[in-house]
């Protein structure tokens, strides 16, 4: 079944991988980025549509979903892929809180805010589905002193799944994923796993016909929160 895929961040990294491989099955997939020459180029190279979209952005959000609906008029699977880490060097004792709110505004309320929008459209899709690219660093019981922006975000966000699911989990499906440590402009050379093992969990749920609703996932399989 071709399916109507929102992934935001979709310019680079897992995104775009994300983009290229949903591409590939014949789906339609919507790419998101703030630069437009960026992503129109992205979109271009792996054959997906583009879309301006700033998810640390209330207005351009609500903007963004307001043209969705009257040009696209219906969605299947949003993929909240769009993420910032820019804490490095810092912990819980010296973080600076213009970090902590830049980060949540990307990493939390972009994907909140772009639920709350979208549950219509995805409601209405015979088998809609939310996947939010989370961290392993957000799981309470790996939590630790460094990154505490980026981790008490990805923390947050897990809570947001969980909550979502509360609420639309009877409708559509909610779930959370780790892709890992992997090679991007994010985690670095020196990261264990390629881009295309990143992807893979989230290509799964937004595809397979079979997957769990409201849990935490790394390489297909639930994990703690």
């Amino acid at each position: 079944m071709r399916k109507r895929i929102i992934v935001t961040g979709g310019n680079r990294g897992i995104g775009k991988e994300i983009c290229k491989q949903l591409v590939s099955m014949g789906h339609d997939v919507f790419l998101t980025g703030r630069n437009i020459q960026k992503g129109e180029d992205a979109a271009l190279e792996v054959g997906a549509k583009f879309r301006q979209l700033d998810v640390s952005n209330g207005e351009h959000i609500n903007e963004f979903i307001h043209k969705f609906k009257d040009e696209v008029g219906g969605l299947d699977v949003l993929i909240n892929n769009a993420g910032i880490l820019i804490d490095s060097g810092m912990d819980v004792m010296n973080i600076d809180f213009d970090v902590v709110h830049k980060t949540s505004e990307t990493n939390l309320y972009g994907p909140w805010r772009l639920i709350q929008g979208l549950l219509p459209l995805l409601e209405k899709s015979a088998n809609g589905r939310v996947i939010n690219i989370s961290s392993g660093m957000g799981a309470i019981q790996d939590l630790s002193n460094d990154h505490p922006a980026y981790r008490i975000s990805k923390t947050a966000l897990n809570a947001l799944t969980l909550m979502v699911h509360s609420h639309a989990g009877s409708l559509i499906n909610v779930n959370a994923m780790c892709p890992g440590w992997v090679r991007t402009d994010m985690g670095g050379s020196g990261a264990s796993r390629p881009v295309e093992k990143g992807a893979e969990t989230a290509v799964w749920l937004a595809t397979a016909e079979e997957i769990p609703n409201g849990k935490f996932l790394r390489d297909k399989t639930v994990i703690d929160w």
